[in-house]
């Protein structure tokens, strides 16, 4: 990539100017070697040529440098660190299943996913990672600057430092834009939380290989790529603060209505049908009044899974699979490895549906208790769930609301891109996220579900375990439609 770009000049000094009107600066810039997609990828495919992980399957008691216990039979790392796959029994009265056993990933370390950002020519730019993880499908994604376990940065593995690391564990010289520690996935992760983290550096920083500098408009250019911009770079890009009362501002004439909506989305808080007080209240009434017990149990003494043919897989041959892999790489750390990993069954569909409010745009969350969430509910999108899950049961059975997303009419899908979750622990992992437009006259009620601006959803996301990994990926692809909102042109 390059240290210098021509980008969009604007009146103001960057003294002058407030975070959210230099975040909208960089979504609207386009110039540099991300705006040209045949450029980047061929930089893509030359680092694959010595950046690559390949993972083939082995059984999960023939994985070097881990132990299948022989009383509990949970799989773990010799060394006690990184992380562990235990039993999980769950009991949720509420829940339209009330009781059942999983396997759960036991990671409690706290890992760090950060963004380094830096003015070009007044404009932000992201230092962002091309890394391959032995659970993509497809190689190199992108990734955060710094993107890593605990255990990987104070070098358990024996490996090769991690770039950049510095900026984040030593962050006092310099500007913090984010800084909060948010969830990973309930459903397969136990209490997991990463600290999620934008640093802003006026340092020289040299670019090592497999690095490159981009623009937000460039970062949301390739979110509507399949399978590119990976879960951890999509988490942390959804807690930067876009909004603000510049915003509404800050992204020049709107194209059209929708667009018009969704600025007016950011840059307000009036308008909105429920006041943050009322979003903070039925929050915390839904997670005191749901009852979420989740045990810790032996791998081994889970009802309604079977440990055979070198995985564990439920007796159903639904929901997911753990299976080991054998990683040889290259450009990482670390050359060869062995590690257990889950393996979905079919992939998943996450969808926000979204309505123009008296010209504000709103998106319809849900309030949802998974098993590994530290406080019990979190807000998740409209629809979440994987539907080869639901193939055998009657539509009343369907989550609510999944006949409007899967009825929509193209009009109506605003963001459509198959993207992939943490490769690093999920082997092929992929959902489809969507944004909807609602049809006039949807009016989305349920005492589990809320309309909330943009603006209401960031004031969240500088809170910790509010909005769910999934929600904060499409908040992210909500935010790369607001370069729509202004007119054509090259930068310049």
């Amino acid at each position: 990539m390059t240290d210098h770009v021509a980008v969009r000049r604007v009146t103001l000094s960057r003294h002058e100017r407030s975070v959210p009107e230099r975040i909208a600066e960089s979504v609207l810039s386009g110039a540099g070697r991300g705006s040209d997609p045949e450029e980047f990828g061929r930089w893509l495919t030359g680092l694959g040529r010595h950046m690559y992980t390949r993972a083939g399957r082995v059984p999960l008691d023939e994985l070097a440098g881990w132990r299948v216990d022989r009383t509990t039979g949970n799989v773990a790392h010799r060394s006690g660190k990184f992380f562990t796959v235990e039993g999980l029994e769950v009991h949720m009265p509420q829940a339209k299943v009330p009781r059942w056993d999983q396997p759960i990933i036991n990671q409690p370390e706290v890992g760090i996913l950060g963004i380094l950002v830096k003015n070009f020519d007044g404009v932000l730019h992201c230092l962002m990672q091309a890394k391959a993880e032995p659970g993509n499908c497809n190689g190199l994604q992108l990734s955060p600057t710094v993107q890593a376990t605990r255990s990987n940065y104070t070098r358990v593995h024996s490996g090769k430092s991690v770039p950049y690391l510095d900026f984040f564990r030593t962050s006092a010289p310099h500007r913090v834009l984010v800084d909060v520690r948010q969830s990973e996935q309930g459903s397969w992760f136990y209490r997991k939380r990463n600290r999620n983290m934008v640093i802003e550096t006026t340092d020289e920083v040299p670019l090592e290989d497999g690095f490159c500098w981009l623009t937000l408009g460039e970062v949301h250019r390739l979110l509507a790529v399949d399978n590119l911009v990976n879960v951890d770079a999509r988490t942390v890009l959804s807690c930067l603060p876009f909004a603000g009362a510049a915003a509404g501002t800050a992204y020049g004439p709107p194209r059209d209505a929708f667009h018009a909506a969704l600025i007016a989305s950011l840059g307000t808080e009036r308008s909105a049908l429920h006041t943050d007080g009322q979003i903070l209240s039925w929050i915390t009434d839904i997670r005191t009044r749901t009852d979420v017990h989740a045990r810790r149990i032996p791998l081994n003494r889970l009802r309604g899974w079977r440990h055979a043919d070198g995985r564990i897989a439920h007796e159903s041959g639904l929901f997911f699979d753990v299976i080991g892999v054998d990683v040889t790489a290259g450009g990482r750390e670390v050359g060869h490895w062995m590690q257990p990993m889950i393996e979905p069954v079919g992939q998943g569909l996450l969808a926000f549906v979204v309505k123009n409010v008296d010209g504000v745009l709103h998106v319809l969350v849900q309030a949802r208790a998974e098993p590994g969430l530290v406080d019990v509910v979190e807000l998740a999108p409209t629809v979440q769930c994987t539907l080869a899950n639901y193939q055998r049961l009657p539509g009343s059975a369907w989550p609510r609301f999944l006949p409007e997303v899967l009825g929509a009419e193209p009009d109506q899908i605003r963001f459509d891109t198959i993207l992939s979750e943490e490769g690093g622990r999920f082997y092929h992992a992929r959902n489809r996220y969507l944004v909807v437009e609602a049809k006039p006259g949807f009016r989305g009620e349920h005492p589990d579900f809320r309309w909330l601006t943009l603006h209401q959803l960031a004031g969240l996301l500088r809170h910790s375990y509010y909005l769910n990994i999934q929600a904060r990926s499409l908040v992210a692809c909500l935010h790369s439609l607001c370069a729509e909102a202004a007119p054509a042109g090259p930068a310049g």
